[in-house]
């Protein structure tokens, strides 16, 4: 029989993490085979920390996702009303945000029906995420209209009406829904992709002249992450605020029931006595180290993208929607991604020349320490780079996971804008510190002393030199 996602990942969790939380037979002891009342005080702590250790992770991304929710709403992007467009920025704070392309966001609420995106013909790249940031759908090139334009119909778990001709429909197992799409600043105009997203049309079935407004945000302050819960019990009260506005889903019955043990469950009120609130506070801290430890200190070998460097594959699930392999979810990768970055899609863990983009993660230097925001480095980049479209390296802080934040009021290096002027077959080198090496303050970040950093490299369009190792970046060498 086969197991659904939930079970899988439930079982799994509490074998990987037994080791975490299991105490030796020692510790215990027992009257006349009955366990003692300091045993059975003990062994109910272990047992319920490490029921919110594999709660914590796989809840996760959707209190991730309501972070970006919550960014919206906070500057008036609320459900329904408006859709945020920006080009991003370091005054964007989200994971591993990029300023490649203008974004587009909004959360539909399918909880009244279904809610229409209208494309039109043009370079977008869009999905949408459920709550649990599942995915639905993909849109534009990657999606089935492949940039043609057409209507998406993101269909709720209640509707019961009849499904209109001419659409294209992802049906949801939740109400609130993230859409995310991208424009391609094809030629580097900004303004034009930016102008892009402003003609999507999204409304509800029912009523199209209910268009959202678009709000361009690039020049906001916007916080579109989890940080300031995810380390202590407003995790928690954040997903019970989630668990008793969504319906349950199916198919998550065994991580509901992880959650009922901890004290949140639907339709009642989350009380959580000292002992729990103590217990979650913990589960919260350590959880999120276990995901940190996961997206940048794994020991898996298949994360390496070139034996002879330190860049890493960020996706190590070819081609997969939630992690899903012959063998079962691959928690690793999951806990890997939602630690680093945000939503799924089938067509962002491609590894197929000329799909969608490649990413790989460099957070070492050529030594195999740390990236320091103190230091100066250089990065060599062999041109050409394979890519149809364009490629960009961005440089990320350590403990927000976005955008390096300073005063040069940037964090990227990209072939449209800042490096659109390098031609040949000569490498180009980069370079991130403190300060500009003289003459190279076109082609330089600025990082923080103090904090560390990571960089992504991303390539639109790859050809095949980026897979079969024909082409690849040098590692980052410290300059002294």
């Amino acid at each position: 029989m086969k197991r659904n996602f939930a079970t899988a990942f439930l079982l799994s969790s509490l074998l990987a993490s037994a080791a975490l939380s299991q105490e030796t037979a020692a510790t215990y002891k027992f009257d006349q085979g009955y366990p003692t009342a300091e045993t059975s005080a003990r062994a109910q702590d272990n047992a319920d920390l490490q029921r919110a250790l594999v709660a914590y992770r796989f809840w996760y991304p959707t209190v991730s996702v309501e972070g970006i929710f919550n960014g919206n709403r906070a500057v008036g992007i609320n459900d329904n009303e408006a859709m945020g467009g920006a080009a991003a920025g370091p005054r964007q704070i989200g994971f591993t945000l990029n300023s490649d392309t203008p974004y587009g966001s909004a959360t539909l609420d399918v909880s009244k029906g279904p809610i229409v995106v209208e494309l039109l013909p043009g370079a977008y790249i869009g999905l949408v995420n459920d709550h649990n940031q599942g995915w639905v759908l993909d849109m534009g090139l990657p999606g089935p209209d492949a940039g043609k334009g057409g209507k998406h119909l993101i269909v709720g778990p209640d509707y019961r009406g009849k499904i209109p001709k001419g659409y294209l429909v992802g049906r949801t197992p939740t109400y609130k829904n993230l859409l995310a799409v991208r424009a391609l600043p094809v030629g580097g105009d900004q303004d034009k992709a930016l102008k892009a997203l402003e003609a999507i049309k999204v409304y509800p079935l029912a009523d199209p002249k209910q268009r959202l407004k678009f709000v361009d945000t690039t020049t906001m302050d916007l916080d579109s992450t989890s940080l300031k819960w995810e380390d202590n019990i407003q995790f928690w009260q954040k997903l019970n605020d989630i668990i008793q506005q969504e319906p349950v889903v199916e198919k998550f019955l065994p991580m509901y029931g992880l959650l009922q043990a901890l004290g949140i469950e639907k339709d009642k009120d989350f009380k959580p006595d000292d002992r729990m609130k103590a217990i979650l506070e913990k589960a919260a801290k350590n959880g999120r180290d276990q995901l940190l430890v996961s997206a940048f200190d794994s020991g898996r070998a298949d994360k390496i993208a070139w034996p002879d460097r330190k860049w890493e594959w960020v996706g190590l699930v070819p081609g997969s929607a939630q992690f899903e392999t012959p063998a079962g979810v691959d928690l690793e990768a999951r806990d890997r991604w939602f630690a680093q970055a945000i939503v799924t899609s089938p067509a962002m863990f491609r590894r197929t020349a000329g799909a969608g983009s490649l990413y790989w993660l460099g957070a070492r230097d050529a030594t195999g320490a740390w990236l320091d925001g103190g230091k100066t480095y250089k990065l060599s980049i062999p041109q050409p780079v394979p890519g149809k479209l364009f490629w960009s390296v961005t440089a990320y802080d350590a403990q927000t996971r976005s955008e390096v934040q300073t005063d040069q009021g940037k964090a990227a290096l990209r072939s449209l804008f800042e490096l659109k002027d390098v031609k040949g077959s000569d490498a180009v080198d980069l370079y991130f510190g403190p300060t500009a090496p003289q003459g190279q303050e076109g082609r330089w970040i600025k990082t923080v002393p103090g904090r560390g950093w990571f960089a992504y490299i991303r390539i639109y369009g790859p050809d095949k030199p980026a897979f079969d190792g024909t082409w690849k970046p040098a590692d980052f060498v410290e300059v002294k």
